[in-house]
């Protein structure tokens, strides 16, 4: 992510470690190991994830940026350790001991991103791609977002996920419901991380059906964030555009192949009549909406109300029964190579989702408000709702 708020990761699956280096944030905000290794643990958690969850107890260690408890303004570094690797020690190994005595990784998954790897950096193994397009790599990222949510908390927003899809299961009217942060309750003690209970078991046993015939599920989780105040992000630069860059950033997750906000794909059925959320004035709360069509987000900018955005993903592409695929070693049919994996990962998706949204918003909040201290920012942010007071009420969303 390139920008006022920059983020860098690093790592392979089954290297070492994973590494990120968040630069942007002001001094000031409060933060610990333990507000990151939370998200993480929420990430790790969910009814289908694979094997590798049970090596995995992911801690972030800080080695930058924060003294006593607070970042300092100084690029933000992490390191999450890989435990896995020293079954992998060989096989990944930095030095070139191990090159010429394993036998290559030639047949590519479909759907996954090995055969177009291979070919674009001209390899004939697919493991020099796999180790970096493998999902774990968001473990980084959900590192960094808990940075982001630290941010957004000072400043009263708060980023929620939940799942609404696992295969056909869905909640019904998930759509159309207007959202409140009670809406979410819930779905961090669930094992799908669904706010229904009888969806809920119904999608574990759609998981069990998909992994006993040796397949996998995709679905789709819902992110919401309450108390953002309108006015972030702008219609001036099609790159500004905070919608634009929301998806951007939830696409940008393994396996998801979709993104709306609010009604999304739903509003192209309606007239603009029935399409669009009508304005109200009261004198105690300022202008408000009836319905929230849209999301939270007009022209590219946020107008007070709730961001809801939701992501489509596709199953997972390494199956325990793999699908043909070509041996690009010898140019002759075969079955696609098979990694330890998941069944479904949507609701550890859906986390990492808060995470990606997190990282935007904060980046859209030092845009506006500038600053290089919380305070500074906090000021800036307090004089601008203070201008705005007469018509739009901070937080609105969050009771």
């Amino acid at each position: 992510m390139e920008g006022t708020l920059h983020l860098l990761t690093a790592g392979e699956s089954h290297g070492k470690a994973l590494c990120a280096i968040l630069d942007g944030l002001p001094a000031g905000i409060p933060i610990s190991e333990r507000d990151i290794d939370r998200d993480l643990a929420r990430r790790q958690l969910g009814f289908g994830r694979g094997a590798r969850m049970d090596i995995e107890r992911d801690h972030a260690e800080i080695l930058s940026g924060v003294r006593w408890g607070k970042t300092i303004g100084a690029p933000t570094s992490l390191l999450i350790r890989n435990k896995d690797y020293p079954n992998w020690e060989h096989m990944m190994a930095v030095e070139p001991r191990g090159e010429g005595t394993l036998p290559p990784e030639t047949k590519p998954r479909p759907g996954h991103g090995d055969l177009a790897g291979c070919l674009k950096y001209q390899t004939l193994d697919a493991r020099d791609v796999l180790e970096r397009a493998s999902a774990r790599e968001t473990a980084a990222r959900t590192a960094a977002g808990a940075l982001a949510r630290a941010l957004l908390k000072e400043v009263g927003v708060e980023v929620v996920s939940r799942v609404l899809q696992i295969g056909g299961v869905s909640i019904a009217g998930s759509q159309k419901e207007r959202l409140s942060i009670e809406s979410f309750v819930g779905a961090d003690d669930d094992p799908v991380r669904c706010t229904d209970g009888e969806v809920s078991a119904l999608m574990i046993e759609e998981i069990k059906k998909a992994d006993e015939d040796g397949d996998s599920l995709g679905g789709v989780f819902q992110v919401a964030a309450f108390g953002v105040p309108p006015g972030l992000g702008s219609f001036s630069e099609f790159s500004k555009r905070l919608d634009a860059r929301l998806f951007c950033a939830l696409s940008s997750i393994p396996s998801v192949k979709g993104v709306e906000v609010g009604e999304g794909f739903g509003l192209a059925y309606l007239r603009g009549s029935s399409a669009h959320d009508e304005i109200f004035y009261s004198k105690e709360i300022g202008v408000f909406r009836k319905t929230n069509r849209a999301g939270g987000l007009e022209a590219g900018l946020t107008n007070g109300e709730p961001i809801v955005l939701n992501a489509a993903m596709k199953p997972i592409p390494t199956l325990k029964k793999p699908l043909a695929t070509v041996d690009i070693e010898r140019c002759e049919p075969a079955l696609a190579m098979k990694e330890r994996a998941d069944v479904c990962v949507v609701p550890a998706a859906g986390v990492i989702g808060e995470a990606m949204v997190c990282l935007v918003l904060a980046e859209a909040f030092i845009e506006k408000f500038g600053g290089d201290s919380l305070g500074e920012l906090e000021k800036n942010m307090g004089s601008y709702l203070k201008e705005i007071a007469r018509l739009w009420v901070p937080k609105r969303g969050l009771d």
